[in-house]
């Protein structure tokens, strides 16, 4: 009509941004994908190192021997808010590993990719078995992809939008990553050397990545304290299991294959293309530093007999870059072609398909019987991590998933035939923190468990005289050694699947030794 002004309204910048970008949908895999860990996470038992980092959550402290304390403050939080089943132990590393998916995506969209870039390095994460595995089970690994990225994203936003007041955000993030697990040094480090090795040098004379580093360093101090007045109890452990050749150390070529398996091997040539993107693009040039800081953590974590899964955290940025750069590829206006079309749809549907085909390497899709038959039709043998693994029915972060409700019940069974009039003065003793941290979780009416193993051996005796033990994982003739009175209590139900099928419990009484004050300094197992 002749005089009426038509207005249209534009969507706001950061709506159009989210929408237009194909971020929503990611937003929509990550949250599938968290739906997907909370249905299989209750599917076998509770794992060992879970055990520990409850017991760790049950005495807050600045540090322990194994391990920095930001996973055992978690825990205690989870567990108050959501309770103590296997799903709620869990939750925290499958949000993690969901919110992996958003943050690569998000740093494949800081390099400049669009919607194929982002969802093509989110399926990336998706079909990684290491990412699987970080959101299955609770453990220190699950948030360190979380922390890398987040320090990596924010380097890259300080290159990109030349703005050095991110670097302080990055010594944050660095710092908190302190608390979650030490590894992050080398990640640290590899950025610092990587842009002292490029153009991006030039940030390393500013203020705010000195004030980055400083806030790291405050973040982390409490801990340090903690290391410092307890005698360097991390150091030790690593000593002591170099010492004892526990670890299975891999020749170079070994090495590599097992870093392409962990983050499968169909998206090796995407994380492949993103390293050399990020060392040889003049697209990604700015960023040059990340791929020296995969080269140097690399090398650092070969050389130091690193597990293989120590540099996982490191390989969404590369998933990123490599994303960008085949989008670039075949988006390309002199090579528009409907088959390339068809050719992204059939990348993305491979990774899913390997990524499916992968899954119960990690993920209990399976019972433990279907799991062997499904383990023998696979072309490769999966990665063993230490020695002693290799002996166990499956793959040991499964093994460590069974048996310990059997030894926590045994346990019950056997202090209810301890004397009456000798319990108050009668301590359990675990060989090791899984033994103890199970029967502790299971059985609270029993009195609180000691060890000699790990963070136990700080919590010491607990007041207990010696006189009276219930000792369970050890041998007659050992104890015998150690006490006049040795008597056999019974032993947990055999579990074929569990790393530790059965366990015995002995009532020991007449030390030999004197006081369990005096016999305690020699029991320390820190390795």
């Amino acid at each position: 009509m002749a005089g009426t002004v038509t207005t249209v309204v534009a969507p706001k910048q950061g709506q159009q941004s989210f929408l237009t970008s194909g971020m929503a949908v990611i937003w929509a895999i990550a949250l599938a994908k968290l739906a997907f860990h909370i249905y299989f996470n209750n599917r076998y038992g509770y794992f060992r190192d879970e055990f520990d980092y409850i017991s760790c959550g049950n005495h807050l402290q600045w540090g322990y021997v194994d391990q920095p304390p930001l996973i055992p403050f978690l825990i205690r939080v989870c567990r108050a808010v959501l309770g103590d089943s296997l799903r709620s132990i869990r939750f925290i590393p499958a949000l993690a590993s969901s919110l992996l998916v958003v943050q690569t995506a998000a740093i494949a969209r800081a390099f400049g990719g669009r919607s194929y870039a982002l969802l093509l390095s989110a399926i990336c994460v998706i079909v990684a078995p290491q990412y699987l595995s970080n959101g299955s089970v609770l453990g220190t690994n699950c948030l360190e992809p979380n922390l890398w990225m987040g320090c990596a994203y924010l380097a890259i936003l300080a290159i990109e939008r030349d703005n050095p007041r991110y670097w302080l955000c990055f010594g944050v993030i660095a710092g908190i990553g302190l608390e979650e697990k030490y590894s992050i040094v080398v990640f640290g480090l590899g950025i610092v050397i990587g842009l002292l090795l490029t153009k991006q040098r030039r940030v390393l004379v500013g203020n705010w990545i000195w004030l980055g580093g400083l806030a790291a360093f405050l973040i982390f101090l409490p801990n340090l304290l903690w290391n410092m007045h307890y005698g360097w109890p991390f150091a030790q452990l690593m000593h002591n299991i170099r010492a004892e050749g526990r670890d299975v150390v891999l020749g170079p070529l070994d090495f590599f294959l097992q870093q392409v398996l962990i983050v499968n091997p169909i998206a090796a040539p995407i994380w492949l293309a993103g390293l050399l993107a990020l060392l040889f693009s003049a697209r990604l040039k700015p960023y040059r530093f990340v791929g020296w800081c995969f080269l140097i953590s690399y090398s650092l974590f070969f050389v130091l007999h690193g597990k293989v899964y120590y540099l996982s955290p490191i390989y969404p940025v590369l998933f990123a870059a490599g994303a960008v750069v085949i989008e670039l590829a075949l988006d390309r206006p002199d090579t528009a072609s409907p088959l390339l079309g068809w050719l992204k749809l059939a990348t993305a549907a491979v990774l899913v398909a390997g990524g499916a085909y992968l899954a119960p390497v990690v993920i209990p899709v399976f019972s433990p019987d279907r799991f062997l038959v499904y383990l023998n039709h696979l072309p490769f043998k999966l990665p063993v991590t230490e020695h002693s693994h290799a002996r166990a029915p499956l793959p040991q972060w499964y093994s460590d998933q069974f048996g310990w409700k059997e030894i926590a019940d045994e346990a019950v069974t056997a202090w209810n035939r301890v004397p009456a009039d000798q319990q108050r003065d009668c301590g359990i003793f675990a060989q090791n923190y899984g033994q103890a941290g199970a029967i502790e979780f299971f059985d609270r009416a029993l009195p609180p468990v000691i060890s000699g193993d790990r963070t136990y051996w700080l919590w010491g005796p607990q007041g207990y005289s010696g006189n009276c033990l219930m000792v369970l994982g050890d041998r007659k003739e050992r104890l015998q050694q150690l006490f006049s009175d040795v008597e056999y209590l019974g032993t947990s139900a055999e579990n074929r699947w569990a790393s530790e099928q059965q366990i015995s419990f002995y009532l020991c009484r007449g030390p030999k030794f004197g006081s369990l004050g005096v016999l305690w300094p020699k029991i320390k197992r820190w390795s």
